[in-house]
C-alpha cells in the first residue's frame, strides 16, 4: 500500500474542521484514541431540535500512512449513533434493516467512496415503573459501524455520518440550496 505524507492528514482534518452542517447538528472535537493509528480524529455531535437533545454520536478517524490489512487501506471510519425513536418504530423488526439502509443512502448521497463495510443496528425499548413511572416508554435505534475510505473523500464521510445521524434522529433531509450555519465547536 502506498504512503501518504503526514501534511495529507492535516490537510483533511483542516477541510473537517471547515465544514457547515445542519444546524440542529452540534459537532465537537473530543480527544482521540491514541495507540490505534498514528493519526487519528474523533468527533462528537448531538442533534439538538427546540433544546431537545435527539440524539447523539461518536465518529472516530485512525489513519495511518503504510496501511493496515485488516482495514484494506489506509484510513478507517469507526461510528456510533444513538437515536430517540418513537417507541412504535423500536419495536418494528424491519428498524435494523432500516437504519443500515439509512447508512448506505447517507453515504451514497454523500459521493463517499468505501469499502470494507460492516456493522449492527440495536432498537431499543425501554417501559419505565415504580419512581419512574412518568418518563412512559422510550424507544431509541443505535448504530455502530465502521468502513475504509480515502483519506482525501473524509469530509463527505463526516457529512455522510451527520446526515445517517440527523435521519435517525427524525430530522427531514434539508431542501436543496439551504445553506447550513453551523460550524464546529
Amino acid at each position: 500500500m502506498a504512503s501518504l505524507p503526514a501534511s495529507d492528514f492535516a490537510s483533511a482534518v483542516a477541510a473537517v474542521r471547515a465544514l457547515q452542517l445542519r444546524p440542529e447538528v452540534e459537532l465537537a472535537e473530543a480527544p482521540a484514541p491514541r495507540r490505534m493509528a498514528p493519526e487519528a480524529l474523533a468527533l462528537t455531535a448531538e442533534v439538538v431540535l427546540d433544546d431537545n437533545e435527539l440524539g447523539n454520536g461518536r465518529l472516530v478517524v485512525l489513519h495511518n500512512p503504510a496501511g493496515e490489512d485488516a482495514w484494506e487501506g489506509a484510513t478507517r471510519l469507526v461510528v456510533y449513533i444513538d437515536a430517540l425513536v418513537e417507541p412504535e418504530l423500536a419495536s418494528d423488526p424491519l428498524l435494523p434493516q432500516v437504519g443500515w439502509t439509512w447508512l448506505e443512502e447517507s453515504l451514497d448521497n454523500a459521493d463517499a467512496s468505501h469499502w470494507a463495510l460492516g456493522g449492527t443496528i440495536t432498537r431499543v425499548q425501554s417501559e419505565s415503573f415504580g419512581a419512574m413511572d412518568d418518563r412512559g416508554s422510550e424507544g431509541r435505534v443505535q448504530m455502530r459501524a465502521s468502513w475504509t475510505a480515502q483519506l482525501t473523500d473524509l469530509p463527505r464521510h463526516v457529512e455522510a455520518w451527520a446526515d445517517v445521524l440527523s435521519t435517525a434522529c427524525g430530522l427531514e433531509p434539508l431542501p436543496v440550496g439551504v445553506a447550513a450555519l453551523h460550524r464546529i465547536r
